[in-house]
């Protein structure tokens, strides 16, 4: 463990920060998923298929994001602000490329989008219910997350964790009201749920604007900075994030594929898993939170150029990441019941529910160790085409199949399914282990100010 204070105090004041802004986050989609779990278990199924979507879209924009922290902070760590603007640029342009390609995407083909989730008629007529009204948030998240991804280079979170807070709150308000019908508004259910969060999205979108337009002052950016890229930095980032937003999307649809493949098993299991995974993202952002700090910490060290200081924190980081694994299944093990109660589902799905959290509080252990270390410090440090390699191959030739085979095969129960599904969290700790101690992932991403 190091002995530098100064770190542990710099990792803390960020961790707590963008983990609280990620549990508030997620707060959002586990008290849509208690409210219509409350109104109509068709309705939180329809939902759940509907925000497997938003989860590849999401999983797209911190793709773009990551890459963004990986170039910025090493910038950062030289103090160059230049560069800096113009990759978030870059950044920007193609998440909202990403935006507009979803919402075309999704206004086309609504049925066959919430299709590909369930076979369920009525559970399709809710899920395009929402969505016709979700797609208009595609834009506004966009602008979000990229803006927040250039904030976090330069070290600034306690922003993102207000805006959550705020979401939370609109939302939830909304919810209340537009769902059930109180207080005189008409009972819209899952079309309340989907006015609440596009109501949330667009406060967020317009608070993270004028935060950076009155009080931000690390970069000063400007509306007339986005329209400004550079040829040689656009394709610097380029080189590096692709083989990302590729495998994070393989990654979203590898959660979407456990939304598909238990909602073609039982009918139940889809409302199951929804209740189940909602609180496990929410538990997971301990590790979603560590993997953003270190990527910031690692990335900045590298820019100054004190490489035996980097590899001394990547020692200290993945014992701190065992740590908070521990942490976090004891956690979701013991705060499953309690959850699950404040759900109006049959017995047989609550049951079902419940089977998978305690499969999940195992698995959280890994993950909170494996995520961290290959997105956060072998990522971070500029070696992203490990982390793509690795997840391709363990998602693609051995989870995926593997689920299949014991789903449709084998006809196994959906617990050993969610078993299968979540394997890659466990023995990928190993190549993590062997390349963050081993291998050679420390590379300089930056160029001088002069050629950038």
């Amino acid at each position: 463990m190091t002995k530098d204070r100064g770190f542990y105090k710099n990792f803390f004041t960020i961790y707590i920060a963008l983990v609280l802004q990620n549990v508030i986050s997620l707060s959002v989609n586990l008290a849509d998923n208690m409210m219509l779990g409350a109104y109509s278990e068709v309705s939180l199924s329809g939902v759940a298929a509907v925000n497997q979507i938003q989860f590849i879209f999401q999983q797209l924009l911190t793709a773009i994001g990551d890459g963004l922290v990986i170039f910025c902070s090493q910038y950062w760590g030289k103090k160059q602000t230049g560069p800096m603007k113009k990759i978030s640029a870059t950044a920007m342009h193609m998440a909202l490329g990403t935006a507009v390609i979803l919402f075309i995407l999704v206004s086309l083909f609504p049925s066959r989008a919430v299709g590909m989730f369930t076979t369920d008629g009525a559970i399709i007529s809710e899920g395009v219910r929402y969505i016709n009204i979700m797609r208009f948030t595609y834009i506004f998240f966009a602008v979000t997350m990229t803006l927040l991804a250039t904030l976090r280079s330069v070290e600034i979170v306690k922003i993102a964790f207000y805006l959550s807070l705020s979401t939370l709150v609109i939302n939830c308000g909304i919810n209340y009201v537009l769902i059930y019908g109180r207080f005189g508004a008409p009972e819209l259910g899952v079309a309340g749920a989907a006015i609440g969060t596009l109501t949330a999205r667009i406060v967020e979108c317009a608070a993270v604007i004028v935060y950076i337009v009155k009080k931000e002052k690390s970069l000063r950016l400007k509306l007339s900075d986005y329209f400004h890229t550079d040829r040689v930095l656009q394709k610097d980032y380029i080189k590096v994030t692709l083989p990302m937003l590729v495998v994070q999307g393989l990654w979203g649809l590898n959660t979407a594929m456990q939304t598909v493949i238990l909602g073609h098993m039982t009918t139940g299991a889809i409302a199951a898993n929804s209740a189940a995974s909602t609180l496990f993202m929410l538990v997971k952002s301990t590790a979603v939170g560590a993997a953003s700090t270190a990527s910031v910490i690692i990335g900045k060290t590298i820019g100054t150029g004190d490489i035996p200081k980097v590899k001394e924190y990547s020692r200290t980081l993945q014992r701190m990441f065992l740590i908070i694994g521990v942490f976090s299944g004891i956690l979701l093990f013991f705060i499953r019941i309690p959850v699950l109660s404040l759900y109006d589902l049959s017995p047989s799905t609550k049951a079902m529910a419940d089977t998978f959290l305690i499969i999940l509080s195992v698995v959280c252990v890994g993950m909170s160790y494996q995520m961290p270390t290959n997105n956060g410090i072998i990522r971070g440090g500029g070696s992203a085409i490990f982390v793509v390699k690795m997840d391709i191959i363990s998602i693609w030739c051995i989870v995926i199949p593997l689920s299949l085979i014991m789903a449709f095969v084998v006809k196994a129960s959906p617990a050993v399914v969610v078993c299968c599904l979540n394997a890659d969290q466990i023995f990928k700790c190993v190549p993590a282990y062997l390349k963050s101690h081993y291998g050679n992932w420390i590379r300089t991403l930056t160029r001088n100010e002069e050629t950038a």
